[in-house]
């Protein structure tokens, strides 16, 4: 069995990778430097039945008699294994000590990959990626292990040099082609981040504004009757429930021929904004109702692929359209974002307003989750149980199984014997089949269909 050392400076993560690789809290972490000091020892299997011994060696430091015993057997391990894992803070600026040990390893001819680790972000892999290429590393993988973020390529690349094992039986469920490991081997549930953003957009004078310092409890924003008083995209950050929200304001807008001036660059910035936001409210002035620039707005929302509420403002003043017109017209007009809830509110007055925050809560919970493959594969089969997929010019087309690859927003993968026959109406079914099966109220589901074996290109997101 091939030997895998962890090994870098103190209080880089290594134990937590060890943890996350293991799939269970076998190494104490904390942030008190030199906490590991013996080598921890454990098996990992990976697909095709691939083993190999992890091994997670004490923080390499020279500060004092104890630690340099620690940091000697921390090498001798990382001579003796096959395979190293280097990895650093990416938190912190490259350091000119990682790079030495780093390539006194190197040299040892052996297969080594440089982890960086605390990457939580798209924007931080962007900004250190390069910080690290110093390294003169073949493999460098940005990762945040406390968020199992950036972990897939790894896997991937630590299979390339791992020989299956030959004696593995693979098992099938039923006739439906679907592995038994991937019921039974589920990846780590993803420990959900407490972060995220909401943008509030909608055409000028919505009161989009006067919402957001109704949310605050505070005037923030300057709020006037002069269409386009807000230019820039305004952040404001709350904590609320154990979760830190953090609400764009962004500029009203126009229809194209309208927009004048200093206003064109704020509608390119408020798509810029929507690029990084995970749930967008669509605020609608009920006084008005959906116009045909509501409903181009709304497809940014589509666009984007965030989750969604919708705002009915101004509602103590709408005039003599019932609850139930009201909310039939909106459906009837967007029709696209049939999965948002609707909620009227006055901001100006405060009525309902402080329903919103508990609506965005749920709806991020939903945006973020992970159906279990085991679950989502019951689902699916009762969903083909209900009405069979239909065949192509007498073509069988066969689902064979389904994965979900990615959340926020959650996309899952169909595996189908000829993916190109699958009509769009029958994921179409599929996907609001899905939705009485599963919560996902206010979120966009997105269905890929592919042959076996192959990677959805978004999969690295995981």
């Amino acid at each position: 069995m091939k030997k895998v050392a962890i090994v870098g400076k103190p209080n880089v993560g290594k134990s937590s990778l060890y943890n996350r690789l293991i799939k269970r809290r076998d190494a104490i972490t904390s942030d008190v430097s030199g906490t590991t000091r013996d080598v921890k020892k454990g098996v990992v299997t990976l697909l095709e039945g691939r083993e190999f011994e992890l091994l997670d060696t004490g923080g390499i430091d020279y500060t004092s008699e104890l630690f340099n015993r620690v940091g000697d057997k921390s090498m001798q391990v990382a001579n003796e294994a096959d395979i190293i894992l280097y990895m650093v803070d990416g938190k912190s600026i490259p350091d000119d000590e990682d790079k030495e040990y780093f390539w006194k390893l190197q040299g040892l001819g052996k297969p080594i990959a440089l982890i960086v680790n605390k990457i939580d972000n798209d924007k931080e892999n962007q900004e250190k990626f390069w910080e690290f290429s110093e390294f003169g590393a073949e493999n460098v993988f940005a990762v945040s292990v406390s968020h199992n973020r950036g972990l897939s390529p790894l896997y991937k690349w630590l299979e390339g040099h791992i020989p299956p094992n030959l004696d593995y039986e693979q098992l099938y469920v039923e006739d439906n082609d679907i592995p038994l490991e991937m019921l039974l081997s589920e990846q780590e549930e993803e420990e959900e981040e407490k972060a995220f953003k909401v943008a509030i957009i909608g055409r000028v004078n919505t009161g989009k504004s006067s919402l957001l310092n109704a949310l605050l409890k505070e005037d923030r924003v300057v709020v006037s009757d002069v269409a386009g008083t807000t230019i820039d995209p305004i952040d404001e950050t709350i904590e609320y429930n154990d979760y830190q929200i953090t609400f764009v304001d962004t500029a009203g807008i126009r229809r194209r021929s309208k927009i004048l001036g200093i206003e064109k660059y704020a509608l390119n910035r408020t798509e810029n904004m929507l690029k990084d936001a995970d749930i967008a409210l669509l605020m609608i002035d009920a006084t008005v109702g959906v116009t045909e620039l509501d409903e181009r707005i709304a497809g940014l929302i589509d666009k984007y692929k965030l989750g969604a509420l919708i705002v009915l403002n101004k509602w103590d003043i709408r005039g003599e359209k019932e609850y139930k017109e009201a909310i039939e017209d909106v459906r009837d007009e967007l029709k696209f974002l049939h999965y948002a809830p609707i909620i009227t509110v006055s901001a100006k007055s405060g009525l309902r307003v402080h329903k919103i925050l508990d609506q965005i809560v749920e709806i991020y919970k939903r945006y973020s989750q992970r159906i279990p493959t085991s679950k989502l594969n019951e689902a699916i089969k009762m969903a083909i149980a209900r009405h069979h997929v239909p065949s192509h010019n007498g073509q069988v087309v066969k689902i064979k199984f389904a994965t979900q690859f990615a959340t926020k927003h959650p996309r899952i993968a169909l595996v189908v014997n000829k993916p190109n026959l699958l009509h769009f109406s029958y994921k179409r079914y599929l996907t609001n089949f899905l939705r009485e099966q599963f919560d996902f109220e206010g979120v966009p589901i997105e269905l890929f269909a592919q042959k076996r074996g192959e990677r959805n290109e978004e999969e690295e997101s995981i």
